[in-house]
């Protein structure tokens, strides 16, 4: 483990349209002590040409294959690979702010937190803000996330020198996934640290999970259900909370 070095972790599946995108907002990063991961998922489009000449540029960018496995165990995938102490998430298609690493290791150490996220904006296709700003809470418990997941996770950072590393639950098949990882790292200290300053753009796209609102609010509720093992009155209550908070974030779920 390198004590300064930030692992950047990117699974890309078919992410051609914007992976040099989010390539180039952690190459603008302020903080410079960083490794960006990104872990070809099989892809069938030109992603891993894109992704070579960004790798041929600066030896901090690594490009890994894989057989088409899911996002998770691309994710995990990385997560092996990686040296840093401090551990991100950051999809293809998603933008950091230029000081977004900086600010939240300041902010980590302020708390001396072993997780904190932050504020975000969301945009589209185009790269347009469309929606209002979500805002963390400032302190974030087990409780609370078991109400749903309130890390955004591509602003989620984990300080691993304390409990290791942490993977991903790959036997989820991508049922929320990302909300399982935040949740076990959660549970390691009981909370976590929101940090209320927008660092990050969260892209929306209409072929997404997210974009999918049916099919979304079944992973949720069989998250809710399988993972989390709460009885039926529990999670259609947690689906009601979960469902009014994403019409006040996204103007529907």
């Amino acid at each position: 483990m390198i004590d300064s070095l930030v692992s950047i972790i990117t699974p890309c599946y078919n992410g051609s349209k914007y992976i040099a995108e989010t390539i180039d907002s952690v190459l603008n990063q302020t903080y410079k002590d960083w490794e960006m991961i990104i872990v070809d998922d099989g892809s069938s489009d030109n992603s891993s040409t894109i992704i070579k000449r960004f790798v041929a540029k600066d030896e901090r960018i690594k490009y890994v294959y894989q057989e088409n496995a899911g996002s998770a165990a691309a994710r995990n995938n990385g997560i092996r690979k990686s040296k840093g102490r401090y551990i991100v998430l950051l999809d293809a298609d998603d933008i950091w702010d230029a000081d977004f690493l900086t600010e939240q290791l300041s902010y980590m150490k302020k708390n001396n937190a072993v997780c904190v996220c932050s504020a975000y904006r969301m945009i589209d296709e185009n790269s347009q803000v469309v929606s209002t700003i979500t805002m963390p809470k400032q302190i974030i418990t087990e409780d609370d996330m078991l109400v749903r997941n309130y890390v955004g996770c591509l602003t989620g950072m984990y300080d691993s020198k304390k409990y290791g590393k942490i993977y991903l639950r790959e036997e989820l098949k991508s049922i929320r996934d990302d909300y399982a990882f935040w949740l076990d790292i959660i549970k390691l200290e009981g909370k976590a640290y929101g940090n209320r300053k927008i660092l990050a753009s969260y892209r929306v796209l209409a072929s997404s999970t997210t974009g999918n609102k049916r099919k979304l609010i079944s992973k949720q509720y069989k998250f809710y259900r399988q993972y989390l093992k709460l009885g039926r009155i529990k999670a259609l209550t947690n689906m009601l909370i979960w469902g009014i908070d994403g019409m006040r974030r996204f103007g529907g779920i």
